[in-house]
Formats: structure tokens, C-alpha cells, sequence
């Protein structure tokens, strides 16, 4: 039998019957698991740059209708590039065909949020840190996911835990907040709704789960690793990125700890995008970047989305009943 769903602020924007958004992982955040995630009655999330065109993009994103007829979201991520992506036709394709919700992140200009929100689109904007999210909330952002040091990717250089942020952003914003970073279990939501948070944010542990794109070998690396199995890499670059430990990321950290350092030029041969990408087809463990945050130390199996989500849910209402009888 399926848990009953959970209704506050965020389930009731978002349209879903429980308050746990896929994070928008590049080469990842495809049709397939998406529609999944969705039909579980989470949120599925496209990764719009995982796309070669805005073209590409739109066919990705008829794929996820084709497999549910549950609301699901896009993430744009716009980094400051030479070359960068062609950002204008990506959501001009996202309005154009009618995504419910959109995931940005990075530097995002003012008119972006407009024209997202003029669209009658949700925006969500993840953050990493108060501040940050508090211009976001001024640019009339409807959701903040809040990414914690603990989180895969790019977790800022404030190096501040969950534990400590996601109350901060809480009492800061008006706006409902998604905790992101660290998160694996019902555990984890029931801590995070517990902090003022009203719904998680999951990169990593969706992942390790069926519908994931990526080789066997990835999923079970993230099964057998530890928390103490990710490393930080770009420190000295100021653009720290949180990565699961293998052979590139020994490589990566050896030219930032020599001394007089090194450039981004000169790492980027090692993190390439594609590379990562063959990697995560391959299997291939150390022949390229693999993201992953320090909740590796909590995953240990490799279930379907739908199983995930029945499964948190219900630990979740078990840790929360257990902790009112207190």
C-alpha cells in the first residue's frame, strides 16, 4: 500500500504527493529517471545542460511525458564560461513547451526569475548560503533549496553543514525552504522537516537507484563507500567541488597541493565533462570525475525510485511519531 502523502507549502506548489525533489545532476537528470522519480510522487528533474541543443532539450523533454503524466522540473545551471551555453534558447524551449517547474542555479541575472515567473513557472533556486538565498527570495523566487557542506557538486566556500544552515535559511526567509546536502533516508527528511525545512533535496542517493543512467559499477561504488570517501576538490581555485575519492581525484588534488599551485587549465584535461560522462556509462571508476556527496556513508542498496520513496516516507512518519512521544 502506498504512504499516504504529505501535504505543506511545498507538496502543495509543486503539485507532488511528497515533499522529495531529484537534484538536476549533469548526464543524470534524464527522461527516464525523472519520470520515475515523478511517478513515485516525488519530483523528477531534467538536467537542461546534460542536452548537446535547446532542440535536443525539448525531445528530452516529451520523453518524461511519454512516461508520466506527473508534474517534474528543469534544472538550468548558468556558470560564468568563455563559451557559455546558449541560455536564451534553453528556456525559451522551457516555456515554450510548458514545464511546470524550473530548478536554477549559479549565477542567475534578475531577468531570468522574471521571465520564469511571468511564464506562471515555479522557480526553485538552490543556494549556498543565507545570503545568497535571500537575494534569490528579493528576486521573487517562489522555493530555496539549501545545499549544505555535505552535498555532491559545488557546495560554496562558507563550508556550512545542514545542520547548522538549513535552520539559518529557515528563520531568515519567508519563503518555504528545501533542504539539500547529506540527505539518504527517511531519517534525514524527518530531521530536515524537524529543522523548518519542508521538503529534501536528493542527488546522490538517487543515483544508486534502478531507473539512474549510469553504469552498475558507479552505483555500487556509492553502495560500498563511506562518508569519508568523498574529497574536495578546486579549493585553491575558490570553486570548491565535492567528488567521490578515486584515481582523478587523487590526481586533481596532488597539482592543487604542489607548490605555487596550479590553474583550472591545467586541470581541466582530468574533469573534463565528457570524460566524467564516459566514465559514468563505463563504469570505469577512476578514469574520470565521479560527483558524490558525504551521504555515501548512508546508501546501501540500489532500490527503484518508487521503493525509495514508499520507504523514506514511512521511516520518516516512524522517526517523527517516535520523537513525540518524547
Amino acid at each position: 500500500m502506498s504512504e499516504r502523502a504529505i501535504h505543506n507549502a511545498v507538496t502543495q506548489r509543486l503539485g507532488i504527493r511528497y515533499p522529495i525533489v531529484q537534484g538536476g545532476m549533469q548526464w543524470v537528470g534524464r527522461a527516464g529517471l525523472a519520470a520515475a522519480v515523478s511517478n513515485a510522487g516525488g519530483l523528477g528533474m531534467l538536467s537542461a545542460l546534460t542536452q548537446p541543443t535547446p532542440d535536443e532539450l525539448g525531445l528530452e523533454i516529451d520523453r518524461v511525458r511519454a512516461l508520466t503524466d506527473q508534474p517534474f522540473g528543469v534544472n538550468v545551471t548558468m556558470l560564468r564560461t568563455v563559451t557559455p551555453p546558449p541560455y536564451e534558447q534553453i528556456f525559451d524551449t522551457i516555456i515554450g513547451r510548458r514545464v511546470p517547474v524550473v530548478e536554477t542555479a549559479g549565477n542567475v541575472p534578475a531577468e531570468v526569475f522574471d521571465r520564469l515567473v511571468g511564464a506562471g513557472i515555479t522557480v526553485i533556486h538552490k543556494c549556498t548560503s543565507v545570503r545568497h538565498a535571500l537575494t534569490a527570495e528579493k528576486r521573487g523566487v517562489h522555493i530555496v533549496s539549501i545545499d549544505g557542506f555535505e552535498c555532491a557538486g559545488h557546495p560554496g566556500e562558507d563550508d556550512v553543514p545542514g545542520l547548522v544552515l538549513i535552520p539559518a535559511a529557515v528563520q531568515a526567509l519567508s519563503l518555504p525552504v528545501i533542504a539539500s546536502g547529506g540527505i539518504a533516508n527517511g531519517r534525514g527528511l524527518a530531521a530536515a522537516l524537524a529543522l523548518g525545512a519542508q521538503g529534501v533535496n536528493m542527488g546522490t542517493r538517487f543515483v544508486a537507484t534502478q531507473e539512474a543512467p549510469v553504469h552498475e559499477h558507479i552505483k555500487q561504488a556509492l553502495v560500498q563507500a563511506r562518508e569519508t570517501d568523498t574529497r574536495l576538490m578546486f579549493r585553491t581555485l575558490r570553486n570548491t567541488a565535492r567528488v567521490l575519492s578515486n584515481r582523478v581525484s587523487h590526481e586533481v588534488l596532488a597539482l592543487e597541493n604542489r607548490p605555487g599551485g596550479c590553474t583550472f587549465d591545467e586541470l581541466r584535461p582530468l574533469v573534463a565533462g565528457a570524460r566524467g560522462r564516459a566514465t559514468l556509462e563505463s563504469g570505469a571508476l577512476d578514469d574520470g570525475v565521479v560527483w558524490a556527496g558525504q551521504v555515501v556513508g548512508l546508501i546501501d542498496d540500489i532500490p527503484s525510485c518508487e521503493a525509495l520513496l514508499q520507504r523514506m516516507v514511512a521511516q520518516c512518519r516512524q522517526r517523527l511519531a517516535e520523537t513525540a512521544t518524547l
